[in-house]
Order: C-alpha cells, then sequence, then structure tokens
C-alpha cells in the first residue's frame, strides 16, 4: 500500500490517500511492463506500407532490346528489379505488427507501472474545478505551485476531465491529460511525473484493483 499526500489547488496540503494494487513480482516485472509497452507501440503503427514487385509494376511487357548482337546485356524487362523503376526486391507489403498479451498480463503491467511511479504521484483535490473558461495560464501557474514545470513532462490523470480543461491543456505540448479509466504502460513510464486528481484515484482503484 502507498499512501500519498493530498493537496488543493493552491498547492496546499488537504489530507491524505492511500492507493493499494497488486503488482507482479520483482523478478518478472521489469520484463512484463517492457512487454506491454512493446506491445502498445507496436498497436500504434499502421503497417501499411506497401511497394511493388516486378509483376505488380506497370509496363515492361515487350523485350527492351533483340537478345542478341547488341553488346549488352540481355533483358527481358525494363521492370526488373535490377533497372531503375523496376519492381522491388522482398519490399514491404501490408501487415499487422499486433503483439498478443493476454488480458491479465496487461492489467499486471498497467498495476505495477503506476506502483513503481508513486514517488512521483502528487495527489490534488478538485483539480482545475474552479476554471470558468479554458486558460492555459492557469494550470502552468497551478503546476509551478505544485513545483512542476510545464516545460517537462507532467501526465495529469482526472476521472472525468471537462472541456474546459482538455482546452487548457491542449496548448502545453509536454503536458498530456488522460482519464482515470484509460490508462497505458507508456504514458505512466515516460512521464517525469504524475498529477493525479483525488477522484480519479478512487477510480483507479475501483478499476484496476480486480485481475
Amino acid at each position: 500500500m502507498a499512501k500519498c499526500i493530498v493537496r488543493d489547488w493552491q498547492g496546499k496540503e488537504a489530507g491524505n490517500a492511500s492507493l493499494d494494487l497488486k503488482v507482479a513480482k520483482e523478478a518478472t516485472a521489469i520484463d512484463l511492463m517492457h512487454r506491454a509497452v512493446l506491445r502498445q507501440q507496436a498497436h500504434s503503427r499502421q503497417g501499411t506500407a506497401s511497394t511493388l514487385t516486378r509483376a505488380e509494376v506497370r509496363g515492361g511487357g515487350r523485350k527492351p532490346y533483340k537478345q542478341k548482337g547488341t553488346g549488352r546485356a540481355r533483358q527481358g524487362s525494363i521492370r526488373t528489379p535490377l533497372r531503375p523503376g523496376g519492381g522491388i526486391i522482398f519490399g514491404p507489403k501490408p501487415r499487422s505488427y499486433n503483439l498478443a498479451m493476454n488480458r491479465k498480463e496487461r492489467r499486471l503491467a498497467l498495476r505495477t507501472a503506476l506502483m513503481a511511479r508513486v514517488d512521483d504521484i502528487l495527489v490534488v483535490k478538485d483539480f482545475g474545478s474552479s476554471l470558468k473558461s479554458p486558460k492555459t495560464k492557469e494550470i502552468v501557474e497551478a503546476l509551478t505551485r505544485l513545483g512542476l514545470s510545464s516545460d517537462s513532462k507532467v501526465l495529469i490523470v482526472l476521472s472525468k476531465p471537462s472541456d474546459v480543461i482538455r482546452r487548457s491543456i491542449r496548448n502545453l505540448e509536454k503536458v498530456k491529460l488522460i482519464a482515470a479509466d484509460q490508462l497505458n504502460v507508456f504514458d505512466l513510464l515516460n512521464a517525469n511525473s504524475l498529477v493525479i486528481g483525488e477522484q480519479a484515484l478512487t477510480t483507479i482503484q475501483e478499476v484496476y484493483s480486480n485481475d
């Protein structure tokens, strides 16, 4: 079980919170998280790269010149892979890069990644609830009060992010907003700091506590 200090919108202490999630054994934790990250990155690849073989390139049906008497190497088609504009040998074709990983392993990797970042978690009560209109400046000032810089990689996790908060954060290049029920291993490990709303912490405990 990990205990976290809850801070308010002004950065002052407002209580305590706990997070208790089942994690992988120390001997297998790194390998499990590594496979989860590889799977996530592989699934983001489109796999649409495609080249034409000599059978698919247009033209080249006629023999470019006679077989003998020219002094040149014999050629049967101008679309041979040996000539410019010809087919591609063993070129890429559309394919799927998906990697298999069962659901229990994925959820265990997620919980392990989250608990591994406990020291970098800042729990904030009512994050951005006072914003009435989108203001990026307010988010930057709030991060500064929490001891964070908007120039560092910050992952903000909220239970139900409002449109005002989304629009306030979207102009910050290195600050990413994500819903509590849509966590992923890569974002958890890639961020320098994690800012989690108090309600989001409860949602995480409810959604990810069971296998």
